[in-house]
């Protein structure tokens, strides 16, 4: 009996990855339930040859499903892989030359967010028998260079098939990055257009069913004890629970730890979910778009204990957040490098939810007092009225987006999600969303990226519809991030998903303007208004334009009624069976509560504009109270 068989090289990797399975714990499931892809000349006649030959010879064993902008296929791979926690993402297939170099910020994004994501640019011919071909980039000081180079420095895997028996060991490895926790990002393939249609024996084995079990690790004991040393001595503990938590599906774990310890728990933006609203010991976003109650015990605390967190600078209020002079950080994580920061001596490099059990073990009483557990309950309760006063409709014709976010958020279950990216939604969903559910807050905030709500937002619903889940998924996105990334509208309508978008119009860059106006810039180039006379708004309707792609869309009247106008619509989307476009008009200059938190933005030290001079002055006292890596002093001390 033969142990191989012939197959071109697309033919018989499009087979591996449908075979390959993610085992955690008791759950088993596809690690690539699917293809995105969009042809062209390099990869029509490779992996879209492939794709069509394996649906019909064994139907319904990869699914294949197309995108209408590159970038939009890796947005939608991330969505559904934090979804599934990590354990499934999926293939996105690209052409040579520019809808290769599409994926790119997709790849930066997936890496910087920690989340899987499989990449299949093509690449130009490994033979160079017909160089340069359509598309191809020339670099005469290294000929062999190709636009898929540019995709190194933004994977956490690279390689490219450049003769046909490479595919097996490039294949495996590229599966172990992409479900290392500790290693996870964009996994990138590039595929030569003429090695994608070459032939070759491929052992049979290479073919067979594999399984990928999830690594997690427990805390080595040395490590565990001295970090339990810290949390015992301390008197004003303080948690920061990071996406680690929900990825290791430690939020029940969490729970109980700070049920048993009374510590108080402050989340990042990918750490949403870690923790309900309502629980007693939870205090809300931390950071630069924190809440008052999180930040003010966060600036008193003595021992940070920082699980599944990378502590961007939104999380740490650029070096602020932490104010006591003895800080020390107890930092919980799978990654080393994640965990030795802050220069840490008590770094835990482990699985979250394994540690948190030990951590209970052998912390089973209280470590807070009761003056210190008495002042989470009142910044707590502080907090939360400040929040029920935002979502309190003004009866202004163009509300506020914290009244719209309370309309929506009233107006959701408990298991749906909500998801955004970019713009001031980030900031005021972290101080004010209510999340109720572990999967129910996806915020895309590592990377921040105008365009992923959409695209990552059908992500998110084909996770839920992965597991069988009822759950809607509801995507709030500006104006200006709409105008970057719409077209998977499309793809919603072509397979039928339902989401529920709501499309904030505040006519420009509202996030920026806001930004430009603190630091002295005047709003400058954040409004969209005419070329030539600026007091008059673009005649864009982003209504029609989503009613063009064949939704259904809601437009909200700019009235004293618009907030319950609002309501209603979303009553109205939550029974459709259908996709729902609700669009509303905001005003950009009602803000939020303020947080207290601060995020360093340099500011010119030299500057006519009196705007900027008096930022400067702003910044440089600010900047005061930043912590250096090692050391007490701030920044601003000499």
């Amino acid at each position: 009996m033969s142990t191989t068989k012939r197959m071109s090289v697309s033919q018989a990797l499009v087979e591996f990855l449908a075979n390959q399975w993610t085992v955690d714990g008791d759950r088993r499931e596809r690690t690539i339930p699917g293809v995105f892809g969009i042809f062209g000349h390099g990869n029509v006649a490779g992996i879209g040859q492939a794709l069509r030959q394996l649906d019909a010879e064994r139907p319904g064993l990869m699914a294949y499903h197309q995108a209408r902008n590159e970038q939009a296929m890796v947005h939608q791979s991330v969505g559904y892989a934090r979804m599934h926690r990590r354990r499934a993402t999926f293939a996105s297939a690209a052409s040579v030359g520019p809808g290769a170099t599409n994926m790119l910020t997709g790849a930066a994004l997936a890496t910087t967010n920690r989340l899987p994501a499989l990449l299949l640019p093509s690449d130009t011919f490994a033979t160079r028998v017909a160089d340069p071909v359509l598309q191809q980039l020339e670099q005469p000081w290294d000929t062999g260079l190709s636009v898929n180079d540019a995709f190194r420095p933004l994977s956490r895997f690279f390689d490219r098939v450049q003769r046909p028996e490479q595919l097996f060991s490039i294949a495996l490895n590229a599966m172990r990055v992409l479900l290392d926790p500790a290693e996870t990002g964009a996994v990138t393939i590039a595929l030569p257009e003429d090695v994608q249609a070459e032939s070759v024996d491929v052992p049979l084995a290479f073919l067979a069913e594999r399984e990928w079990h999830v690594r997690r690790p427990g805390p080595e004991q040395g490590a565990l004890e001295r970090a339990v040393r810290a949390i015992r001595a301390a008197k004003r503990p303080f948690i920061v629970a990071g996406g680690g938590v929900i990825y290791a599906g430690a939020e029940e774990q969490l729970r109980a730890f700070v049920e048993a310890t009374g510590i108080p728990v402050g989340t990042t933006q990918a750490g949403g979910g870690s923790l309900h609203w309502d629980h007693p010991q939870y205090l809300g976003g931390v950071g630069a778009t924190g809440t008052t109650a999180a930040n003010r015990l966060a600036a008193d605390a003595d021992v940070v204990i920082g699980i599944g967190t990378r502590y961007s600078d939104f999380t740490t209020g650029s070096r602020t957040a932490f104010q006591h002079p003895g800080v020390e950080f107890v930092n919980i994580n799978v990654a080393a490098f994640d965990a030795y920061k802050h220069g840490t001596q008590l770094p835990v490099i482990a699985d979250a939810r394994e540690t948190l059990v030990a951590l209970t073990a052998a912390l089973p009483g209280p470590v807070v007092d009761e003056a210190y557990a008495t002042r989470i309950t009142h910044e707590k309760a502080d907090w939360d009225a400040s929040v029920d006063a935002a979502f309190t409709p003004s009866g202004l014709a163009l509300p506020g987006q914290t009244e719209i976010i309370g309309a929506v958020q009233a107006a959701t279950d408990p298991e749906d999600v909500i998801v955004q990216a970019a713009g001031s939604l980030p900031g005021d969903l972290h101080k004010l969303w209510r999340v109720r559910d572990a999967l129910g807050y996806h915020v895309e905030y590592a990377f921040s990226c105008m365009g992923y709500e959409i695209a990552g937002g059908l992500g998110v619903k084909r996770g839920a519809l992965a597991d069988d889940s009822g759950r809607d998924v509801v995507i709030m996105v500006g104006d200006g991030s709409y105008l970057m990334l719409s077209s998977e509208l499309a793809t919603i309508v072509a397979e039928g998903i339902k989401v529920i978008i709501v499309i904030v119009q505040n006519h420009g860059y509202a996030s920026i303007g806001h930004l430009s106006e603190t630091v002295g810039s005047e709003r400058f180039g954040t409004r969209y208004r005419m070329q030539d006379d600026p007091t008059q708004t673009l005649p864009v309707d982003l209504a029609m334009n989503a009613r063009s792609y064949g939704l259904d869309v809601v437009e909200i009247a700019a009235t004293g009624s618009a907030i319950a106008d609002l309501s209603a619509a979303m009553t109205t989307a939550k029974a459709s069976p259908r996709s729902t476009v609700i669009h509303i008009e905001s005003d950009p200059l009602l803000y939020s509560p303020s947080g207290e938190g601060w995020w360093d933005v340099p500011i010119p030290a030299e500057a006519t504009l009196p705007s900027t001079r008096r930022a400067r002055r702003e910044y440089e006292a600010q900047r005061a109270a930043q912590r250096p890596l090692l050391g007490k002093e701030g920044a601003g001390d000499k």
